[in-house]
Formats: C-alpha cells, structure tokens, sequence
C-alpha cells in the first residue's frame, strides 16, 4: 500500500509508492526506457491495459475495450496512488501519515501510436479536453478525494515512460502546496484590489503583448513574467473561472486550438523538445472562487535543476521570456 507523508517543517506531502519502483524507468534514467514490443495504448491492444473507465468514439455496436475508440482513460497500471481502502490518518510522534489512497489514470488521446499532441486536430484535442473534464466530475464525487491533477510528460526527459501520446490523472486526498501558495497569493490580491490577479494578468499581457504569443477568443497564450525554466508558456482563460471542470465544451474547444497551437509553435521553434503541462485548478471541494483562476502551465524541459535551485528554492533562467515569446511568435502554429 503506498503511503502520504507530511513533512513537519514545511508542510509538503510526499507519495511513498512503493509498487512503482517495480518500473526499473522511475530508477534508471539514462538510457530512455525500453518501448514494449506492443504497445498497450495501440489499438487493438486494449487487453493489455486494465480495463477502460471512460471512451469516446467507439460505436455503440462495439463492446467495451475494444478497438474503434477516440478517446480512451484507463487506470494506471503503476498507480502512485490506490483507489481501494480508507485513508486512516495517523500521527507517528510529529510526524504525520496516511495510507496512499487516491486515483491514477491515463487518459490515451488517439488510438495511433505516431501521431503526438501536436499532430492531431481541434475536433481530436477537444474529445481529450472533454474527457479531462468528465473524469474531474466523476471522481470529484468521491469525498476522499479533495484535489485533482491533470497533466502531460511528453517525451523521455519529461518523465514519459511510453512514447504513446498520453496524459494522466491523478485525484489526492490533500491540496498540493504549491496550489495552495497560488490560491493563497491570489486570495491576498483579491482582498487588497477586490480583482483576480490572473485577470489582471491577462489583461496587462494584451496590452503590453511583449510576452504574448497566441490569443483566440476566449483564451491567451504567453510566457509568464517570471518563468521559472526557458520558455514556460501560461494558457489563461479570458473570462474568470476557477474551475476547469466548469468549462462548457465550446469553450475546450477553444482551448484545444490554443492548446494544439502552442504545442506546433515549441516543437517548431525547440526541435519538438520534452515538455510537461500541468492544468492548475480549485479544488474540488471548494466553492468557486472570485479570487483564484484556472490555467495551463507548459514546461519545457530545457535546464536542470541544480543545487542552488534545490537549496535556495530560486530558479535561474538564462532566456528572458519577452525574447522567448517573439521567438514562439515567429514560427507557424
């Protein structure tokens, strides 16, 4: 069973998963890991996952993990998390535990096995964003479950295992810190200026437009003012919503042209690098919120983070991110 420990100083949870080390990739990072001779997220290959708790696309004539599918969610077979149990919170001294309880799914996003985010079609990205969306409110359902990560490694350098493209899910009993640091700093704006921050963001980045690099009609596309790595790309809703889940599916399929586009523009420009994206939103017991606003974050994997970084908790980037987004302006979409 794996395990949550709290670490007493700073107030940041660990997962111990103990059953992912089985995976000799989370321990041996060079060279990449070795594909599978079949590979699981292929279709006709749906035996060889556990079994399907979402699709799209498959007509209904066809039985359940079959082939004929859009989309595809499945449970992760090396869940950092486990689904079955009681979360049994306990102190240990000062220490602070719980038993690992959570949901960890892989969301399969085409049933081709050489086509990556960037390659496939609004209509295509949109069914992806929509099942993000339907696995968010089923699981929200569960009332262990308090957050809800949806994010993407793409490529060996940004942790992905399989070189089909994929996204995963993973539902937490806790808040993750860093979300909280960023619902707390918007909390502490809203209560000075009675404005969302991200609002004000959005706003002053198309006024300004050195750091912007997309817009459409309901989302922009820019490098954030302090970017912690070269060429860290923010997807910021226009309208103020603090919950993903709470987007209409003309609006994802907004976001699936903004989203598809800022993909093409890194892989242009970057040589089709490794990157990872990370959807930041409320939690989902939470109300919604006036002050805090949902967002993509995309995050090359271009530098290293050293001992200064670890130490100090400061990020050193050698590209400033007006120069970044001019760069991503340049290149077609």
């Amino acid at each position: 069973m794996p395990e949550l420990r709290r670490d007493p100083i700073v107030g940041r949870w660990v997962i111990i998963a103990t059953e992912r080390a089985r995976r000799p990739s989370d321990l041996q990072k060079c060279p990449p890991p070795q594909q599978p001779s079949l590979c699981p997220f292929c279709a006709g290959h749906e035996d060889k996952t556990p079994r399907e708790v979402y699709v799209s696309g498959r007509p209904p004539s066809q039985p359940p993990n079959s082939p004929g599918w859009k989309v595809r969610v499945v449970p992760n077979r090396f869940p950092a998390l486990k689904i079955e149990g009681e979360l049994d919170r306990q102190a240990e001294g000062i220490y602070d535990r719980m038993n690992g309880i959570g949901a960890h799914e892989v969301i399969i996003e085409t049933p081709d096995h050489g086509r990556a985010l960037k390659d496939l079609s609004v209509a295509e990205l949109t069914e992806v964003l929509f099942a993000f969306k339907a696995r968010v409110l089923d699981l929200r359902n569960d009332m262990r479950f308090r957050y809800i990560l949806l994010f993407k490694n793409h490529g060996h350098l940004a942790g992905a295992s399989l070189d089909h493209s994929h996204s995963q899910l993973i539902a937490l009993p806790v808040v993750p810190r860093q979300v909280i640091e960023e619902i707390e700093g918007a909390r502490r704006h809203y209560e000075l200026k009675e404005r969302c921050i991200f609002c004000d963001v959005v706003g002053q980045e198309r006024r300004d437009r050195s750091r912007l690099i997309h817009e459409n009609d309901e989302f922009v596309v820019f490098a954030p003012y302090a970017p912690r790595s070269p060429f860290e790309t923010w997807i910021v809703p226009k309208r103020h919503e603090s919950n993903f889940e709470a987007e209409p599916k003309e609006r994802l399929g907004l976001l699936a042209e903004a989203l598809g586009t800022t993909a093409r523009r890194l892989a242009a420009a970057l040589g089709d690098p490794a990157y990872n994206f990370i959807i930041h939103s409320n939690p989902v017991r939470d109300a919604s919120s006036p002050s805090y606003h949902w967002h993509v974050e995309i995050m090359p994997a271009l530098s290293q983070v050293a001992g200064f970084e670890w130490g100090s908790g400061f990020h050193i980037n050698p590209v400033p991110p007006e120069e970044a987004a001019e760069f991503l302006r340049k290149v077609a979409g």
